[in-house]
């Protein structure tokens, strides 16, 4: 039966213009519907964005709003995105619109709710009848339909390729994959209506979004279109939802068990033709050339890509591992004896994969996984699901990827160094051991590798890459250290085994300047072309010139607009191709100069320097320490110790100041920077204490908190500062912007973690004892447990009563609790802070709390210049 609940967005999103009309599966008598209902699997909780975000609010895409969690691919614009790997598949079977990956050439078109209903599109070309119809029409006059279907990106674990030679695509993980409900009509039903002609063989589609080369557009056989084992529909639902814009508001094509790009969003047109379509990105994408054929050649000889042999439709048998996660560790004592590895399969062209097999032996022996098929539940139910008859009880076609899970002992883990996996389809298509390198990268579907590496007491294990810019994996360090990537054992040698060379990386270094320009570019020179009439960019030092490109870029204009006075290497780099990357000399006008250097781009130390140097932090590069304990203060506090690069080492941080702590998120790898105050003592040496309040519940929880929570001892942790605005120089003295001033009294207000930059100052006055500065310190928290610092607050005080008090307001006060009740208000201050031209207010705490007490003091008679908020 159809659930209301699912459906509720779908409608509303209509009804508040216009009803759409019931199509007739809705009014069709169902003997089913009073049948036992079947336990299939239903989308997985969705929360719709609402915001646009900050990133996307200066492109064409301002309109969408998109979920912060998605991975992008190719910069700011146009949105390529995967969901990270654990996200993905922790949804189970079906994926939420929010994580649904995204394939975009060019912007979302802009479709209105109030226009939906009117949307039209056209069957035309080789046909005796030429249909338009609104989506008002196609819901009313065909039956509707909802089937499980998942989509793949031909670029699928591209980055693999990448690593061992750049292809022309940009870097997809393993995540360019998801599955939803999509509900529509069969595109055979309105190819019947409009009567191909006896020369018909495909049908072309084209869709609204407008790009450098004409309109996106592609094509199927037509004998596919009419073959209902294929499963070819038109949809305008997806999870019961109407289409959000990223994934073809208000219509699209779905075409079950071959690549992605064949499912044309935002739906205009359906020709019908006696030949392939001749549209410009149904031949230069989508297609693996023979893998001897380099960029270059494939650039200047346009027969490789006429040539329909080339063409990618169906899928091919792929797998890869969740479970164990990219970075993910396993105790080998006192935890768990057994593991369980979890991932997910896929074949093509409605092909079931019938084995997935994995080895802890590189390919010696295997082990059968355990493989469940939730597609299959389909099967079995008969009835109306989010407005369409559900289409699978007859079918035998398997358009879906399924999950798989091996368990393992920890012994056998620890004795091994990797984890593989391949998958079997009905036709005994095998997952290939290695890989076939094409010049755009797609179709990868090689034995997917996790490498276990025993550290300790632990194993760590590690993918093959992480998506995008975003460094890490086994195939990035083995590259790195020389190791051929395709010499039949992953480019490690194995003890008393000969190593046969298959393929040896041939990209060569691509001279991108003018040899004999020597033109040298100031700052000031660049930053007059941060615009977007003539933008310069920057790559490796030296500066191009964006114009040629605004018109026929293929990301269009605003990839180029977006980079315009910024430094570009990573990105330009892992993206752009050899090809791409020889026409750059053409652009070329001259190089930074020294300080342009130094102005665009900080240093970006990653090791602890090799010379003992007397201060640890540097405020221009990261410094590695190294973590040597954990000490839990409370249920949600932890004291983090690091251990500096030499025992006499000092730490080298201010009084007032703070500095950076940059980790990497232990799944996705991407960087996570966040600023802190230690409690460090500031003339302590060879150590650094961090007070970190974590905050670990759910998907909502902190991602420093995460990563910081899930770090061994002896992880090596990036540090960066001092920095901050704030210096008490002592004696009433204080820094603020480089300018000094005198102050006789600190009113200080803080809660929760905030206390810790408040306690380094308040520490530094009452130890003092020649220094005639007073404090007074208010202090919020929720609960009596959650006050930090107390004891060492109420050492300071001791002796310095004269000169210091502490005040703490609890808002969940037990009732043996003598001090104040409730929030930090107006009222508070007032009474314990007395507005005068000498005294200070330092303010560190929640933004809500930072907020209230600003316009508190204003209301209240300070000036902006008598509040520092850290």
């Amino acid at each position: 039966m159809e659930d209301p609940a699912q459906d509720r967005h779908s409608r509303s999103i209509v009804e508040k213009h216009e009803e759409l009309p019931p199509s007739p599966a809705q009014t069709e008598e169902n003997d089913s519907e009073s049948s036992e209902e079947v336990d299939i699997p239903l989308p997985p909780p969705t929360t719709i964005p609402t915001e646009t975000l900050d990133v996307d609010k200066k492109t064409p895409d301002a309109h969408v709003p998109r979920d912060p969690r998605l991975i992008r691919l190719t910069g700011v614009h146009p949105f390529n995105v995967e969901a990270p790997l654990s996200a993905l598949f922790n949804e189970g079977f079906l994926t939420s619109a929010e994580l649904f990956y995204v394939r975009n050439h060019g912007a979302v078109p802009k479709v209105k709710d109030e226009e939906i209903p009117d949307w039209e599109f056209s069957v035309e070309g080789l046909v005796r009848k030429p249909l338009t119809l609104t989506l008002r029409q196609l819901i009313a006059e065909y039956e509707q339909i909802t089937c499980p279907i998942t989509l793949v990106c031909a670029g699928n674990r591209r980055k693999e390729q990448n690593q061992v030679r750049k292809s022309k695509g940009f870097s997809w993980g393993p995540a360019g994959v998801s599955t939803a409900l999509f509900t529509g009509v069969a595109m055979s039903e309105l190819i019947k209506r409009a009567r191909p002609k006896k020369k018909a063989r495909y049908v072309c589609m084209e869709g609204a979004d407008k790009l450098p080369n004409g309109f996106y557009g592609t094509s199927v056989k037509l004998n596919w279109v009419m073959d209902p084992n294929k499963g070819m529909m038109l949809s305008y639902k997806m999870n019961g939802e109407m289409l959000r814009p990223d994934h073809g508001k208000p219509l699209r094509a779905v075409i079950p068990g071959q690549i992605g790009g064949r499912s044309v969003k935002w739906l205009k047109k359906l020709i019908v033709t006696a030949a392939p379509s001749d549209n410009w990105y149904h031949i230069y994408d989508n297609r693996v050339l023979p893998t001897m054929v380099s960029p270059d050649e494939s650039a200047n000889d346009p027969k490789w890509w006429m040539d329909d042999r080339y063409a990618i439709y169906d899928l091919s048998t792929n797998s890869a591992i969740a479970y164990p996660a990219h970075e993910e560790q396993a105790c080998l004592v006192g935890g768990p004896e057994k593991y369980r590895a979890k991932g997910y399969a896929y074949g093509g062209g409605g092909r079931r994969v019938t084995r997935v097999e994995l080895s802890l032996d590189k390919g010696r022996t295997w082990r059968l996984a355990n493989i469940d098929y939730p597609e299959d539940r389909y099967r079995d139910a008969e009835q109306i699901l989010y407005g369409g008859r559900l289409d699978m009880s007859w079918r035998e076609s398997c358009f879906c990827w399924c999950q798989w899970s091996l368990d393992f002992r920890v012994s056998e883990l620890a004795d091994a160094k990797d984890i593989v996996v391949r998958a079997m389809d009905e036709s005994m298509n095998i997952q290939p051991k290695e890989m076939y390198w094409s010049v755009l990268g797609m179709m990868n579907n090689p034995w997917f590798r996790v490498t276990i590496s025993k550290e300790g007491d632990y194993l760590r294990f590690e993918h093959p890459t992480q998506p995008a810019l975003m460094p890490g994996g086994w195939m990035e360090r083995v590259k790195k250290a020389g190791g051929n990537l395709m010499n039949g054992q992953w480019g490690e040698k194995l003890a008393g085994e000969e190593v046969q060379t298959a393929f040896q990386e041939v990209a060569k270094e691509v001279p991108m300047t003018k040899p004999d320009l020597k033109h040298e570019i100031t700052i000031d020179e660049l930053r007059k072309h941060d615009n977007d009439t003539d933008p310069w960019f920057v790559v490796n030092n030296e500066v191009y010139s964006g114009t040629a490109f605004l018109k026929d870029h293929p990301g269009g204009a605003q990839s180029i607009v977006s980079a315009a006075g910024l430094d570009t290497t990573d990105e330009f780099m892992a993206i752009h191709s050899e090809t791409a990357k020889a026409m750059m000399p053409t652009y070329h006008l001259g190089t930074l100069d020294s300080a342009a250097k130094i102005a665009l781009s900080e240093p970006q130390s990653e090791t602890a320097s090799n010379e003992p140097r007397d201060t640890f932090l540097n405020p221009r590069s990261w410094t590695k320490a190294v973590l040597s304990s954990k000490k839990k203060i409370s249920a949600d506090t932890v004291i983090f110790t690091f251990t500096l690069e030499h025992k006499t080492q000092m730490l080298g941080l201010p009084v007032g100041q703070h500095l950076m702590i940059r980790l990497r998120d232990p799944v996705q790898r991407e960087a996570i920077i966040r600023p802190y105050t230690p409690i460090s003592e500031m003339n302590s040496k060879g150590r650094l204490d961090v007070l970190i309040k974590l905050y670990l519940e759910g998907d909502i929880g902190g991602k420093m908190s995460k990563a910081m929570n899930s770090l061994p001892v002896g992880h090596g942790v990036d540090f960066k500062g001092p920095i901050g605005k704030f210096t008490y120089l002592g004696k009433g003295l204080c820094s603020i912007n480089g300018t000094e001033k005198k102050v006789k009294k600190f009113a200080m207000i803080c809660g929760g973690s905030g206390i810790t930059p408040i306690f380094q100052v308040f520490r530094a006055v009452m130890r003092d004892k020649d220094d005639p500065t007073t404090c007074t310190v208010l202090n919020g928290n929720r609960l009596f447990e959650d006050i930090l610092c107390k004891e060492d607050l109420d050492a300071l005080l001791t002796g310095n009563e004269d000169r210091g008090e502490v005040i703490h307001t609890l808002t969940k006060a037990p009732e043996t609790w003598k001090g104040l009740r409730g929030r930090i208000n107006g009222e508070l201050v007032q009474k314990h802070c007395e507005c005068h031209e000498e005294t200070l207010v330092l303010v560190c705490g929640p933004e809500a709390l930072e907020k209230s007490i600003h316009v508190a003091l204003k209301e209240q008679g300070w000036s902006d210049d008598q509040i520092l908020f850290f």
